[in-house]
């Protein structure tokens, strides 16, 4: 892409109101998995990381598997809704993908509070009558649940999903106590999947690459596990508990070589 075409991109949604100057967790998280719906302050942002923390590229990769297996646990477990929320940009295979693989039926609502997010899933869906977007602020419960409830019957079953959102809340919003809000929402037999990054591994890096987000507007707090655990809600998680998502019921039992870059934490609980 030539200089030219990216200034005419980036105007394209400055008329939309979009801010680009600004990176976002979602389109940060596009760039490490390789995707083209980012910025340059995005891609800024996403080095500045890397150089502090080369694992952060095993994390993101290991994240995402973990959601697509933990959505087919969900999936032969008879959960035939989802609510993915901060779901970040498209990517395949996506929630409704696998969710809907034997089973179209299956209803899905993304959340995220990117627009670009939002446009880019709205078009995905498009003619489907078994997905939908929401644009919304995770901490904003009551709105998120009105409006997902225009797809999903919260008086059965649903897949709760905070994979890879938490953590972009500060702790003054309570992270735990937004997931509780949320849970409260639940019928009997639904399940919650969670994921969050931590810094139990290396502090100090973990520590300044959190503040160099910071310093660009971004927020990433990672956190220790105890602190991640209580985002369940004292929920039972199922088997094997909250692990590092690359030891989360790994294809063939076995994590791959990689598996301990992944530094994020995650598990599925009975809801």
């Amino acid at each position: 892409m030539t200089e030219r075409d990216e200034q005419q991109r980036l105007d394209s949604w400055a008329v939309l109101g979009i801010r680009t100057d600004i990176p976002h967790p979602a389109r940060v998280y596009d760039y490490m998995l390789g995707g083209k719906d980012n910025f340059a302050a995005d891609r800024e942002m996403a080095e500045v990381g890397l150089r502090l923390m080369p694992e952060m590229r095993d994390s993101s990769r290991a994240n995402r598997d973990f959601l697509v297996r933990a959505v087919r646990f969900l999936r032969d477990a008879g959960i035939r809704q989802y609510l993915d929320i901060g779901t970040g940009l498209p990517t395949s295979p996506n929630t409704h993908e696998v969710a809907q693989e034997g089973h179209p039926d299956a209803r899905v609502v993304y959340v995220d509070n990117d627009p670009v997010v939002f446009l880019r899933a709205e078009a995905l869906m498009a003619g489907s009558d078994k997905t939908a977007v929401v644009r919304a602020d995770l901490r904003d419960v009551d709105e998120v649940l009105a409006e997902a409830a225009s797809l999903l019957d919260f008086t059965k079953p649903v897949g709760l999903m905070f994979v890879a959102a938490l953590h972009c809340v500060v702790d003054s919003d309570d992270p735990a106590g937004i997931a509780a809000r949320y849970l409260a929402a639940l019928a009997p037999g639904s399940y919650l999947v969670l994921s969050h990054s931590t810094d139990e591994f290396a502090p100090e890096r973990t520590h300044a690459a959190s503040r160099a987000a910071a310093e660009r507007g971004a927020i990433w707090i990672p956190r220790g596990k105890d602190a991640i655990a209580r985002m369940f809600n004292g929920r039972e998680l199922v088997e094997p508990g909250l692990v590092l998502v690359s030891h989360w019921r790994p294809e063939g039992g076995v994590p791959d070589a990689n598996a301990d870059r992944a530094w994020t934490y995650g598990g599925v609980a009975r809801a």
